[in-house]
């Protein structure tokens, strides 16, 4: 076994590794860039290793500079751990040249899967089924929009490089099949540097089954199947093992396609076999079809590991250093029922946005594994991927797990930024994916409410305005109340662009009035938690500056407003056009004297790796363009204006 390793990742992804190694008494070596010299990762590891600026460019995808810094340390080897350079063959050449192992798969085998056309065309001959589509090399747009009315509308335009959703874009009419294409090619350019895309049938209802694989070089095994089909915007978003509905037959199915397709290739590692699963008639041997391998770990392999009892990552580092497959396939089993949810710092309501921020108060419930490289009191980057957390429980049955992860969501607390945990909550109650009736689609049939704002009550409101004055110690009478005081206190607060006005009184007993909107509540503070007019309640209060936060069902965040400041205005209101989040001008479309409508795309802003069309609010005429292609703006800077409209 390898004395020392050095992990090319960085947040949860470089925690999760350090963890097993840690306690397989591996030593490791992190790097980190300009924006990660404080992170957990760091913190965490036995050694860690400058690497430069903060975009990945300069830093995490410079493969020179990793193993620099792994021979610099004694490093053995090398995790690449997921994203990154975990899926780039040239890496693992430079790695093994520079007389290093590479935790995961050959070059060779990375090369195999690393195009989807190739891929595919790979596992037509070893008999593994695939999506009807066109996989050729010629780009002529002309000719991949023949090729998609010959398969039929609708298609899905996929690029052949790369993952995520990036290049992706699915289309229902041949009118919209060129912009489609245009948007995915540009997209997949700018993500992978190659944008080379194929066409694939579109399934009806597609549900998204991945089967976890383990391969020593020579012979493969798997380890069931995970059902990752509720996503937003082809990206995952609650995973779960095993997939509901899943018949003996077409586990047995999958499970073999998914080992012919690693032993195909001399697969060496831990790997994924991804499949589109036809769920229009229910789970059927002959309705499943290969989509893409990501030759690497999976972020959600958590659930594989809570129903297999198997540490992925200990398998990993035992088979790159010459070890042989720790079981046969007949020693495997599924224990239960896991589900995995994926918590991201972004605005829902504004179409899944990433967002930025400090996280002032982070808490994790007890019961569930929380991966996370974040603490409180870190920063959500603008330069990385958004999460905060993956969240993952396991349960005796489909039922218990789900009631598990329902609760585990509801005692996790995070503030300082935006968060998708609302959203969370109500898809883990949602009907239809309790009953297990999931597919692709599901999330954005619901979306509207699913992604609706949580609305503070006026009880809520109160306990924010305890929590702002300094009232909400446990006390006999309220605490801050003496008789030199006011008899009222008073607080500002503001939630989601609301204002209201608290106002504060006591009476005997240790409870307090709050009126706010037009209601009046009693609260008081008790042992057990809270009572609001006559009611007990569990209830969590957090401070930080100008920040309080109170968590009861949803969390709830309010601004602390000075009295004597001065009420913001709306200020250009859809007359201007902002950045809603840091991040790089990939294109400007208008200039000043255009006319635009409302609904017209005006510029692509490129942020945390995605594209986001920001477009006209209002009809209107251009006024000033404030932003050139290729600018790096920060959240909240005007890019464009139009011109007032006439009273």
């Amino acid at each position: 076994m390898f004395h020392k390793i050095l992990i090319a990742n960085r947040g949860e992804i470089a925690c999760r590794v350090i963890d097993t190694a840690r306690a397989m008494g591996v030593r490791t070596v992190a790097v980190y860039s300009d924006a990660d010299a404080t992170s957990r990762h760091v913190a965490m590891a036995d050694e860690a290793v400058h690497i430069g600026p903060s975009p990945a460019h300069e830093s995490y995808l410079c493969s020179n500079k990793i193993i620099a810094a792994a021979l610099a340390t004694g490093a053995e080897a090398i995790h690449p751990g997921y994203g990154f350079l975990s899926e780039n063959p040239d890496f693992v050449d430079a790695v093994t040249a520079a007389g290093l192992v590479f935790i995961g798969p050959s070059a060779a085998a990375i090369r195999a899967m690393g195009l989807k056309d190739a891929a595919k065309a790979l596992m037509a001959e070893a008999g593994v089924p695939v999506v009807p589509g066109y996989h050729g090399a010629d780009q002529d747009p002309a000719h991949l929009a023949q090729a998609a009315a010959a398969i039929g509308y609708p298609v899905l335009i996929k690029a052949v490089a790369g993952g995520g959703g990036k290049g992706m874009r699915s289309v229902h009419r041949a009118e919209d099949f060129a912009a489609a294409l245009r948007s995915a090619k540009d997209e997949a350019a700018g993500a992978f540097g190659n944008d080379a895309v194929l066409i694939e049938k579109l399934i009806d209802k597609p549900r998204h089954i991945e089967v976890q694989i383990f391969g020593d070089g020579t012979r493969a095994l798997h380890l069931f199947e995970r059902d990752c089909s509720l996503q937003r915007r082809h990206q995952k978003v609650i995973e779960e093992a095993p997939a509901p509905g899943m018949t003996p037959q077409m586990r047995a199915a999958m499970g073999q396609a998914a080992v012919r397709a690693a032993e195909a290739i001399g697969y060496a590692g831990a790997g994924t076999v991804e499949f589109i699963v036809d769920a229009s008639r229910g789970l059927h041997p002959d309705g499943f079809w290969f989509m893409e391998m990501n030759t690497r770990l999976q972020v959600e392999h958590p659930v594989t590991e809570a129903i297999t009892g198997v540490d992925l990552v200990e398998w990993q580092l035992r088979i790159a250093a010459g070890e042989a497959l720790p079981c046969a396939q007949e020693d495997l089993a599924i224990d239960g029922h896991a589900f995995e949810a994926r918590l991201y710092a972004e605005d829902v309501a504004a179409g899944f946005l990433p967002a930025t921020g400090r996280l002032t108060h982070l808490q994790f419930p007890e019961g569930a594994r929380a991966d996370t490289g974040v603490r409180a009191g870190d920063e959500i980057s603008p330069w990385y991927d958004p999460m905060i957390a993956k969240i993952t429980v396991h349960g005796p049955t489909r039922a218990v797990a789900l009631r598990k992860l329902e609760g585990a969501l509801a005692a996790t607390q995070v503030a300082g930024s935006v968060t998708n945990l609302s959203f969370l909550r109500k898809l883990a109650g949602h009907a239809g994916f309790a009953a297990g009736d999931v597919d692709t689609g599901l999330i954005a049939r619901d979306q509207a409410d699913l992604a609706a704002i949580p609305v503070p009550s006026t009880q809520m409101w109160s306990l924010a305005a305890l929590g702002a004055l300094g009232l909400d110690a446990l006390a006999g009478p309220v605490t801050g109340f003496t008789l030199w005081e006011p008899l009222k206190r008073h607080v500002v607060l503001r939630h989601a662009g609301d204002t209201a006005l608290a106002v504060v009184a006591t009476r005997p007993g240790g409870m307090a009035h709050v009126a706010v909107a037009g209601a009046v509540h009693e609260v008081a503070r008790v042992p057990t938690g809270w009572q609001i007019d006559g009611v007990q309640i569990k209830a969590d209060i957090v401070v930080n500056d100008a920040l309080v936060s109170v968590f009861w069902h949803d969390g709830y965040s309010f601004d602390i407003i000075e009295p004597l400041a001065v009420a913001a205005t709306a200020g250009a209101g859809s007359g201007q056009i902002s950045a809603p989040m840091p991040g790089l001008v990939k294109a400007v479309f208008v200039a000043p004297g255009d006319a635009v409508a409302t609904g017209d795309r005006l510029a692509v802003l490129e942020a945390m790796k995605m594209e986001h069309a920001l477009v006209a609010g209002r009809d209107g005429i251009v006024a000033e363009v404030l932003v050139n292609t290729g600018a790096q703006v920060e959240a909240g800077a005007a890019l464009i204006i139009l011109a007032e409209e006439d009273s």
